[in-house]
């Protein structure tokens, strides 16, 4: 006896059923992820057009390409050695590794002055002319302090000299006092005709 073949009638509440958006959704997504709907989803963007945003992958740099790139020599991982450690290098007396001329020099009695830089033995003054004492105040006594404090000079290193330098329509004070300086040869003359008092004149000079 054959048996009777039962078919499932749908009912018409599925069978009239529409996918909700949630459905349509996973299966739009899973064609994008395939690769099959790309386009239908964003027109216009295939997978041969896409690009990363600019900037998201730099450049990188090629070292060992000439020296206008400037990364030739260490490729921009600076020295080793010497140049690295804190205080080295050469100092200023270094002369290329052969004996230093501090050492290349006698030592038996002591350094010779003329083989050495002579400012350090050399006396430095401040000058002044005596056309700078056109208005000096004759009761005010002229001295290596009064004159800085006067703005006449800055400084005074190892003394103050007054030298003969005169202008035109500029005369010199009379009674004029002078203290712990030294003058030339025209200075003495013009601020002695001028009845200046110039001090232990001598002994200023033989300290110069």
């Amino acid at each position: 006896m054959a048996e009777k073949k039962t078919t499932r009638k749908k009912s018409p509440a599925k069978a009239g059923a529409k996918k909700t958006p949630a459905a349509a959704k996973k299966v739009a997504s899973s064609a994008v992820a395939r690769g099959a709907g790309l386009a239908a989803a964003s027109p216009g963007v295939t997978l041969a057009s896409l690009r990363e945003n600019k900037g998201a992958r730099p450049k990188r740099t090629r070292v060992g390409r000439g020296h206008g790139s400037g990364m030739v020599k260490t490729a921009g991982e600076g020295g080793k050695g010497q140049t690295v450690r804190s205080g080295g290098g050469k100092g200023p007396a270094f002369e290329g590794g052969q004996t230093p001329w501090a050492r290349r020099l006698p030592h038996k009695r002591g350094y010779s002055q003329k083989a050495r830089d002579i400012g350090h033995f050399r006396t430095t003054y401040a000058v002044v002319n005596v056309s700078a004492l056109a208005a000096w105040d004759p009761a005010v006594e002229v001295s290596p302090q009064s004159l800085i404090e006067k703005r006449l000079l800055s400084k005074a290193p190892d003394g103050v000299k007054i030298l003969g330098g005169t202008k035109p329509g500029k005369t010199l004070p009379k009674g004029l006092r002078f203290r712990d300086v030294i003058f030339s040869s025209t200075a003495r003359e013009a601020l002695g005709a001028a009845g200046a008092d110039l001090g232990d004149v001598k002994e200023a000079e033989a300290s110069a």
